[in-house]
This record gives C-alpha cells, sequence and structure tokens, in this order.
C-alpha cells in the first residue's frame, strides 16, 4: 500500500510540475542515429580547428523526407564508396593539422622529439580533440588504442606527426563523428513504461545542433557532464545562452534553407538562351538574398513571423537589380533597400529565389511553385500526378491558342484525374506567374496579359503582394512552422502521443506574437525533445509522412 501511495504521489508531483511550465506530458519518438550534413560536418572542423583548415571532397548526397533532409539523415547510411571519401576527407584534414604550416597553432602540444613517438602528447591531443568531435569524452581504451597505433607508426617513420596524423584521421572517420548516435535511458512513469531519457550528451547534441546547427561547445560539453541539464533551471540556463549567441542565426538560417528546399540550387540550370540575364553568380545571390531577408527579420529584429510575407524590406546586390527593377548603388556586396510601395513585389513569396528554383529551365511553373507553398509552407499534401498524364501541352507554351500558362493549366486541370491536384496548386502557383523562370517581373506571356487573379482557401487577390497578405492571414502559417520546425528539431514524424505538445506549442507560438526565438526555446525546453520512447508492440506511432512532389 505504501509503495502505490508512493507512486501515487510521483505521478501527481509529475503532472503539477507539467501544468506550472505549461508543457503538456508528451514523450518523444525514437532515437535515431543521424548522419552529418555537408554543412555540420564544415561546421565541426572550423569550430575546433577554425577557417584555415580546408574540406574538401564529395559528400554522399541527402534524403528528403517530411519535406526536409533533418528528417532524412536518420535514415541515411554510408555506402563504401562514401566511406572512401570519408576517409579521404580526414587524411587530408588530419594532414593540414599536422603540416608545419599549422601544427604550432592548432596542436596543444609539442613532443619531445619530432623524431620519435610521444605518448604523453599524443594521449592528450586525441582525448581534446575527440571530445569535440565525438561530442563526449573518449573512454580510456578509445584513447590507448589511438595512442598505441600513433606511437608505432611514429617509431616506423621517425616522425612523431606522422603517427598524429594516423590518430586524428582515426577520430575524423569514427562512426561517433560521422553520425549523431542518440543514446537514451530508461525513465519510465506510471503511466509511461517506455518512457526513456536522452543522456547528458545526446541531449546536448541535440539542442546544439537544434539552436546553431553544429556541434556542442566547450561550455555546454561541461554542462551536460556535470549533469546540470537534467534540471529544468540548468536546461534553462543553457538554451537561453545558445539563444543569445551569435550561432543562432546560423541555425536559423540551416532550418529555412531545409525547409525552402535550397539544397537544389547546387543542381539548378536555366536555359539562357530564354534568359540570357541568368548567371551562377545571380542564383547564389538570390538564395542568400532569401535567406539574409529571413535571418535579419525573424533573429536580428525578432520580428512577427507572418511579416515575412508582407514585409518590403530587402538585401540586393548588382546582379539581382535588373530582376526587381531597382537602382543599386553598391558596386559589390549588399544594399539593404525598402521597396516602395507601389511596387509590385512584397514579402517572401516574391523574392527570385523561389521564382528560379520552383520553374523548368526554360519558363515558369505554377504548379511547382504552389506544390512547394502549400506542402512546405501550409502543410498540406498533393496528390502525386497520376502516372498516364500527357504533358506534352506545356512544352507547346508558344502555341498560338494557349499563349498563357493559365490558359494551358485551365485545359490539364479539366481532365478528372488532375483536377484534384490542380486545384490546389494552381490558384496560388498563377498568382505568380507574373515572375518568369529567373523571377523577373513581366505583365504578359507571349503577348497576352497575365491574369494573377484568384483565392487562397476562400480568400480572394489579385496580384502577389495580396497572395502574400492571404499567406499571411491564413490559419495554417503558423501551425505549419510548428511542426516542420519541430520535425527539424527532433530529426523525424512527430509522433500521435505528440499532438498534445504540438497543439500546445502553436498556442504558445500564437501567444507570443509568432515571434521564432520563442518557439525554438519552447520546443528545446519541452518533454518531447528531452525524452524518446522505447520500441512497443504498438507500432502505429507514426503520423503519415507527407512527400515530395514531381511537378508537370
Amino acid at each position: 500500500m505504501r509503495k502505490i501511495l508512493q507512486l501515487v504521489i510521483f505521478a501527481l508531483v509529475i503532472g503539477l510540475a507539467a501544468c506550472d511550465s505549461g508543457d503538456p506530458a508528451s514523450t518523444g519518438g525514437p532515437v535515431a542515429m543521424r548522419r552529418l550534413t555537408p554543412e555540420q560536418y564544415r561546421n565541426a572542423i572550423e569550430d575546433l580547428f577554425g577557417t584555415a583548415i580546408d574540406v574538401s571532397g564529395r559528400f554522399e548526397p541527402d534524403s528528403r523526407r517530411s519535406g526536409l533532409n533533418a528528417v532524412g539523415t536518420s535514415l541515411v547510411a554510408v555506402t563504401p564508396s562514401g566511406f572512401e571519401q570519408y576517409e579521404a576527407m580526414a587524411r587530408n584534414i588530419a594532414a593540414q593539422v599536422t603540416s608545419t604550416e599549422h601544427r604550432n597553432r592548432l596542436l596543444p602540444c609539442k613532443p619531445e622529439s619530432a623524431t620519435a613517438s610521444d605518448d604523453s602528447c599524443t594521449e592528450q591531443i586525441v582525448a581534446s580533440f575527440g571530445r569535440l568531435l565525438l561530442r563526449r569524452p573518449l573512454g580510456d581504451d578509445e584513447v590507448h588504442l589511438r595512442v598505441e597505433f600513433a606511437s608505432a607508426a611514429a617509431e616506423s617513420r621517425a616522425d612523431f606527426y606522422a603517427g598524429l596524423e594516423l590518430a586524428l584521421t582515426s577520430l575524423l572517420v569514427a562512426p561517433d563523428f560521422i553520425f549523431r548516435i542518440e543514446v537514451a535511458e530508461p525513465a519510465p512513469l506510471p503511466d509511461r513504461p517506455y518512457r526513456l531519457l536522452l543522456s547528458d550528451h545526446s541531449l546536448a547534441s541535440r539542442l546544439s545542433y537544434f539552436l546553431w546547427n553544429r556541434g556542442p561547445d566547450e561550455d555546454l560539453l561541461t554542462v551536460a557532464e556535470r549533469g546540470e541539464l537534467d534540471s529544468p533551471a540548468g536546461l534553462a540556463r543553457e538554451v537561453d545562452r545558445l539563444l543569445a549567441s551569435e550561432h543562432l542565426a546560423g541555425g536559423v538560417r540551416a532550418f529555412f534553407e531545409d525547409l525552402f528546399v535550397f539544397d537544389e540550387f547546387n543542381n539548378l540550370g536555366k536555359d539562357v538562351t530564354r534568359f540570357p540575364l541568368y548567371s551562377n553568380r545571380m542564383a547564389a545571390d538570390a538564395r542568400e538574398q532569401t535567406l539574409r531577408f529571413v535571418v535579419k527579420h525573424l533573429v536580428t529584429k525578432q520580428a512577427d513571423y507572418r511579416e515575412l510575407f508582407t514585409s518590403r524590406e530587402l538585401p540586393i546586390t548588382r546582379s539581382l537589380g535588373p530582376l526587381y527593377g531597382v537602382p543599386v548603388y553598391a558596386a559589390d556586396g549588399w544594399e539593404e533597400m525598402e521597396l516602395p510601395s507601389n511596387h509590385p513585389r512584397a514579402g517572401l513569396l516574391s523574392h527570385a529565389s523561389f521564382a528560379m528554383l520552383f520553374s523548368h529551365p526554360g519558363r515558369s511553373s505554377p504548379t511547382l511553385r504552389g506544390v512547394f507553398l502549400r506542402e512546405a509552407l501550409l502543410c498540406q499534401t498533393v496528390p502525386e500526378a497520376p502516372a498516364d498524364v500527357d504533358f506534352s501541352l506545356f512544352v507547346q507554351d508558344a502555341d498560338s491558342r494557349h499563349r498563357t500558362a493559365r490558359d494551358r493549366l485551365q485545359v490539364h486541370a479539366n481532365e478528372a484525374s488532375c483536377n484534384t491536384c490542380h486545384k490546389l496548386t494552381d490558384p496560388i502557383g498563377l498568382g505568380l506567374e507574373v515572375f518568369d523562370g529567373i523571377g523577373k517581373y513581366r505583365t504578359s506571356e507571349n503577348g497576352a496579359p497575365i491574369d494573377t487573379s484568384s483565392d487562397l482557401d476562400g480568400r480572394s487577390f489579385a496580384n502577389p503582394v495580396e497572395l502574400g497578405q492571404a499567406f499571411a492571414e491564413s490559419p495554417l502559417i503558423g501551425p505549419c512552422l510548428v511542426q516542420n520546425l519541430y520535425r527539424y528539431a527532433v530529426g523525424r514524424e512527430q509522433t500521435n502521443r505528440e499532438r498534445r505538445l504540438l497543439r500546445h506549442l502553436e498556442v504558445r507560438f500564437e501567444e507570443t506574437g509568432y515571434r521564432l526565438p520563442e518557439l525554438m526555446r519552447d520546443i528545446a525546453m519541452s518533454e518531447g525533445f528531452r525524452t524518446a520512447s522505447a520500441p512497443r508492440e504498438d507500432t502505429a506511432e507514426q503520423t503519415p509522412a507527407g512527400s515530395a512532389k514531381e511537378e508537370t
């Protein structure tokens, strides 16, 4: 009886704690092993060795799931050829670090002799570098094994640094470096016997990659080793410290780069006979423009997320001036401007980056744009196109009968099998048709005027500016960002058990004025972020995953 009473009291205490924090009890999903993205790999090298060390080589492609590479990283492995690439990069990095050019600045100790082994110095370097690279302290056996190999190599080659290079290479190809391997410990509650708690180092890594897109720094690792992340106060101190850091801009930038599918810029190409203004420099600037715009608005100014869709502020370069039809006075670099009230652009949706990315090489694409807007920004699922659809009409964009994209899509959408998809995508995609395949403003296509008027879920708009306003006022825009950011933070689809938590985060996002840093803090402090679930017989835990769409 006494034991039962203790369990009841314990459950009540947990319940009251959840009520006090406003965070509904919600155990997270399964732990994961997530491969570092190319940017995260480079950040790790930069954090430890600085910017002088070059990282060159080919990374294996990421795998986008549920609209995010951050979710797909837990579903990818390393192929044999991919491991060869990692090993080649590791050898190259280790060689640079131990070179005469960098060793005195980067290494924390010098050997007694450069032509012989020095186990003490090697051990110090392996333990120090390994702790930051593997994001946890190395065990004695992990250190000693590397010291033994380094010593043998140093003696056989009469070169201390040749042995050290081998030890550093082994750290850089270690699975614990290439993958973020989450570890969780049993922490059951009476009503949740499957509940796990992330280990201190796993939580530290999840926290730093979420907020900074880079591994834990020295301070966060020390806090984790002291066990201070176990307490709400200790966790809050670190979350607030990370949110106040200059690295937060990089973390926010990484999230939106993933959400906006900007990695596809690496494969972007345009028909320069149709778009003579286009250049690789222009494309790179368009990508950077949107990311700068988002970071300044959401991090620097900490403004309302919804205002992204209506703001007329714009960073711009000389290469982008012709697309936007505005004078740019700075010969090099970025210039801040505010578009006039009568300008046909306003907000995120009218950025050239989206017009370029969600178009074909030789023409615009209302459907591609509509699919992206529905799925990435409103979290709606657009059905896949039927396998037997005839797309020949769309390549005949100079057809005298169907001169505009609206005309061609209207014929296509009359097919019963196509109507369901196109009624979701075409109205909003056509609202951006005044921007051609590289984002240059136009008013006609093939001599026919372009009609951008339509509606977003019953809200009428006449042009891209009004479409942006409709998005800003959509009841889906806030909840969709919450869902995407939570998936990004935990690296997986949300489970059914986390629905109450997501609803709570949506309410909190609204209450805090749609401020992104506040949302990031709420996610990082939530139980769903700190916990995981042990495997159960019930496998119906995952919500249906969204899927990327191919377009006509």
